[in-house]
C-alpha cells in the first residue's frame, strides 16, 4: 500500500508573487507532485499566486484548495481555472468546498452538497465549451452561455473539500479527489474512505476511483520541540471548527469554548496551551523530519492517496520546504517503496 501515493505542499495566499515563484521552483526541484494555494476568507485570491507558480514550474499540478461558490460564483471560478490551466499548460485542478466562517457574512450555505454538485456541473460545462445549458436549483447556466476566451480541451480534475458524509459522497460520485483539510488523523482518514465509497457505489464507480487527500498545518524542524510549539499556535486558530467535525476525537465542550474565547481575544499563547499532544497529532504534522515522515506514512496506510503538507511548513517557509523535500520525502518514499523523484 502507498506505492501510488503522491505528496504536495499547501500555501496560504499571503505572500509576494516573487515568494510564490521561488518556493514553487524549489518545491518542484525537490520532487513534490502538487502545489495548492488555499482559498480562505479575507486572504488574497489564490489564482494570482497559482499563475505565478505555473510560470515558475513545468511539472507539478496546481490548484486552489479550495474555492467555494457561495463567495465566488461558479462562472467566475470557471474563468479563473481556465486562466490557470492555460498558464500551466494543462496542469490545473479545481478544488471546491462549502467554506467556513461564512455565516458572519450572511451567506446562505443551505443544501451545500447539492450546491457544490451544481457548481461543479456549471464549471465543467463552461471549461469544456459545452453550451447546451445546465439545470440547477442554486446554480445553473442558460443555453448558449460560454466563457469569453479560452476553454480547456479536457475536463479539469475536480477536488471536493469535505468532512461530512453527504459532501464526501458527492466527491465520491463526481470528483477525482476528496480533501480532508485540517486533519492528520488516521482514524478520520479511514472514516472518510468509507464515506467516499458510498458515493462511488452510487455512481457505479470502481472502489478507490476517488482519491483521498489529507492535509493539515505542518511544522518540521530539526528541533522537534520548537516545531511542536509553533504548530500548537497554528492549530489553535482553527481547532474549534475542525474538532467539532471529527467524530473520532473527543474535545470537551468547555475546552472548545475556552479555546474560542482565547482566540477571539488574540491570546495565541493561551490558546496554544490548550492543544494537547493528542490533539496536535490529530490535527497537524509537527516535529522532526523523522516524526513527520512517520506520521504521513501512517496516513497513507490509513487510505490517503495524497498528503498535503500545509503552511507554515517550518519555522520559516523556506526552511520547512527544504526539510520536507530533502529529508521527509526521501524517508517517506523509501518507507512506501517509491523511487526518489527529486
Amino acid at each position: 500500500m502507498g506505492a501510488g501515493a503522491s505528496f504536495g505542499l499547501g500555501f496560504q495566499s499571503d505572500k509576494a508573487l516573487e515568494d510564490y515563484e521561488r518556493l514553487a521552483a524549489a518545491a518542484e526541484a525537490l520532487g513534490f507532485d502538487v502545489l495548492s494555494v488555499f482559498g480562505d476568507l479575507y486572504f488574497q485570491p489564490p489564482v494570482v499566486a497559482l499563475v505565478a507558480m505555473a510560470r515558475a514550474t513545468t511539472r507539478v499540478r496546481l490548484g486552489p484548495a479550495c474555492l467555494n461558490p457561495f463567495v465566488l460564483h461558479p462562472v467566475e471560478i470557471a474563468a479563473q481555472i481556465a486562466l490557470l490551466d492555460a498558464a500551466s499548460g494543462g496542469r490545473a485542478y479545481l478544488g471546491l468546498a462549502r467554506g467556513s466562517w461564512l455565516g458572519a457574512l450572511g451567506l446562505d450555505q443551505r443544501r451545500a452538497p447539492e450546491a457544490i454538485a451544481e457548481a461543479a456541473a456549471v464549471i465543467d460545462a463552461l471549461l469544456r465549451g459545452e453550451d447546451s445549458g445546465v439545470e440547477g436549483r442554486r446554480f445553473f447556466l442558460p443555453p448558449g452561455a460560454r466563457l469569453r476566451g479560452r476553454s480547456t480541451p479536457r475536463p479539469v480534475p475536480l477536488l471536493v473539500g469535505a468532512w461530512g458524509p453527504r459532501l464526501a459522497a458527492v466527491g465520491g460520485r463526481l470528483a477525482a479527489e476528496v480533501k480532508l483539510g485540517g486533519s492528520a488523523n488516521p482514524a478520520m482518514a479511514r472514516l472518510m474512505r468509507s464515506r467516499i465509497a458510498a458515493g462511488e457505489v452510487e455512481a457505479g464507480r470502481a472502489p478507490g476511483s476517488c482519491g483521498l487527500v489529507v492535509g493539515a498545518v505542518t511544522v518540521v524542524a530539526t528541533d522537534g520541540s520548537a516545531a511542536r510549539r509553533r504548530a500548537r499556535e497554528e492549530v489553535a486558530m482553527y481547532l474549534d471548527v475542525v474538532a467539532g467535525l471529527d467524530p473520532t476525537v473527543e474535545v470537551p465542550g468547555d475546552t472548545r469554548a475556552e479555546l474560542a474565547r482565547r482566540v477571539a481575544a488574540g491570546d495565541r499563547a493561551g490558546a496554544a496551551s490548550l492543544v494537547s499532544d493528542e490533539l496536535l497529532s490529530s490535527f497537524a504534522f509537527a516535529g522532526t523530519p523523522e516524526d513527520v515522515a512517520e506520521h504521513a506514512a501512517g496516513l497513507v496506510e490509513a487510505g490517503a492517496s495524497r498528503i498535503e503538507f500545509g503552511a507554515p511548513h517550518g519555522l520559516s517557509d523556506a526552511e520547512g520546504v527544504e526539510l520536507l523535500g530533502r529529508r521527509v520525502l526521501p524517508e517517506l518514499r523509501a518507507a512506501l517503496g517509491q523511487e526518489d523523484r527529486s
